[in-house]
């Protein structure tokens, strides 16, 4: 891990436990020890976010505690059983099937944290599976997480990646590998579903006050805290889905047993930025039917939201139609929050200082003119900030993937009467502050994807370069200009799937 060195940071041994989650009953959880991973090899360890942890990156029990080879000191790995809508269907029994729960953590800014291994080996929710994680899926998870902390969409974090030469099937023979990932609680809606479907609605409540005392601790006190809490769960769903609309971010698999309680984004698995955009696009080549296509992710999280809200009735009131009552005013803040989250980040890529109307109608005319000519989500929008109000030159950068000239020229002429409408009007001070919303790099799939291939032959450097750049998704970076650009054509449809 080299020779970094920061001030303050502790061995793992000495870093301040607070066990919360594993101090529940074991109705929601199971001790587990990790499987062993043999001949671990460090992919990457994130020294910033160890920083952040208080960790010593310097301890030499790091790579052993990392690859499931060594327990952290004083704490017993649990891994935690949920239920889940998977496309729809409901699924009775799921859970951490290869995570595992291996520390609680206060930072040194007092914010406490759990650590998992996702990959260490086979839990009682496995189904029959191997409980490993294969180096494609977690290169893609491990990069994207920080990626989209990078970007300011709420997301769980990546503290190392280890590889393994240990075999693993899926449709072909591949490789382990382990992810430590980091999130204030790894709790989701199909945790709560577990026990509301089965009938034992007496686990609710401590689960809910689990999450609010150390979430939420604001309602603590409060008489109608699991009211006033989902209030808050449903406003940050609506928020994580407007940002990814808005980020050209497709989750693939949006299971409620995927869906954060803290409106984080969770489970990486057959995601993807998009390239060429598409209202309809499916990430996900095993989603047959579209679920969870980019146009469908705004409705999915709020089917998803009634969900979670259902399992609540028990915990809001006695009487039915009272609980009835309050789960729908709150169901209803889903959408309202998502349309006015979406329009304001909408209206901030164009370079809008505040939404007026007629914005809606301005922003839907463009996507419906990039949908039609398939043009780069990520490139138009980040081009669009080189549009001067004090000249008609053609939108350079854009224009150029434009198949409906005439359309894409007569909305460029309604834009800048737009931008021109708003005082002090400052072309310079405008591409700023687009190019502080609009990201230059995101993770491409076929970015992902070399560093796959170069990993899988003990080549990490693509890996650590990527890590690099999509630290700074908005900045010019002159010496990875090749990033940025559109993928070539044979790898602009590379599919992704469930299977990892």
């Amino acid at each position: 891990m080299g020779n970094f060195f920061t001030r303050g940071l502790k061995p793992l041994a000495e870093l301040p436990l607070d066990p919360c989650y594993a101090g529940l009953s074991d109705a929601y959880h199971t001790p587990v020890t990790p499987t062993p991973l043999p001949q671990p090899r460090l992919v990457h360890f994130n020294e910033r976010l160890a920083v952040e942890l208080g960790i010593d990156t310097g301890d030499q029990a790091l790579i052993d505690i990392l690859s499931g080879n060594r327990p952290w000191p004083a704490y017993a790995p649990v891994a935690s059983v949920y239920a889940g809508h998977q496309f729809g269907a409901w699924v009775s029994q799921l859970g951490d099937g290869r995570a595992l729960t291996i520390a609680e953590i206060r930072k040194p800014d007092g914010e406490r944290v759990e650590l998992q291994l996702k990959g260490a080996g086979k839990t009682p929710y496995s189904r029959g599976s191997d409980g490993r994680a294969v180096l494609r899926s977690s290169i893609r998870e491990y990069l994207c997480s920080e990626a989209m902390h990078a970007l300011g969409i709420p997301t769980t974090r990546s503290l190392s990646l280890v590889a393994s030469p240990h075999p693993v099937q899926r449709e072909t023979l591949e490789t382990a590998a382990v992810v430590c990932r980091v999130a204030p609680s790894f709790v989701r809606f199909g945790q709560f579903e577990f026990f509301y479907h089965r009938g034992q609605h007496a686990q609710l409540a401590p689960l809910a006050d689990h999450v609010i005392a150390q979430n939420f601790p604001h309602l603590v006190d409060r008489p109608d805290r699991y009211a006033r809490w989902l209030e808050e769960v449903i406003e940050r769903t609506a928020c994580l889905i407007a940002q990814w609309q808005t980020v050209g971010f497709c989750h693939g698999v949006m299971n409620t047993d995927n869906f954060s309680i803290l409106g984080l984004t969770l489970d990486y698995g057959p995601f993807g930025f998009m390239d060429a955009f598409r209202q309809h696009h499916v990430c996900n080549h095993s989603d047959y039917e579209g679920r969870y296509g980019y146009d469908s992710q705004p409705l999915i999280g709020q089917w998803n939201s009634s969900r979670l809200l259902q399992t609540m009735l028990p915990l809001l009131s006695d009487n039915q139609e009272e609980a009835a009552d309050i789960v729908t005013d709150i169901y209803e803040r889903y959408s309202s929050t998502y349309s006015q989250e979406a329009l304001r980040r909408w209206a901030d890529k164009l370079g809008l200082r505040e939404v007026r109307e007629g914005d809606a109608s301005l922003i839907s005319r463009l996507l419906t003119i990039l949908h039609q000519s398939k043009s780069d989500f990520t490139r138009s929008f980040r081009h669009l900030s080189r549009v001067r109000t004090d000249s008609d030159a053609p939108a350079t950068g854009v224009r150029e993937e434009i198949a409906d000239l005439q359309a894409f020229d007569a909305w460029v002429t309604d834009y800048r009467a737009r931008l021109r409408s708003e005082q002090n009007t400052d072309d310079a001070a405008r591409a700023a502050r687009m190019n502080q919303v609009n990201p230059k790099y995101v993770l491409r799939n076929h970015l992902a994807q070399a560093a796959i291939e170069s990993a899988m032959n003990d080549d990490d450097t693509e890996v650590a370069a990527l890590m690099r750049l999509l630290n700074r998704p908005y900045d010019e970076q002159p010496d990875m200009e090749r990033y940025a650009a559109a993928p070539p054509d044979e790898l602009r449809h590379l599919e992704i799937g469930c299977s990892s």
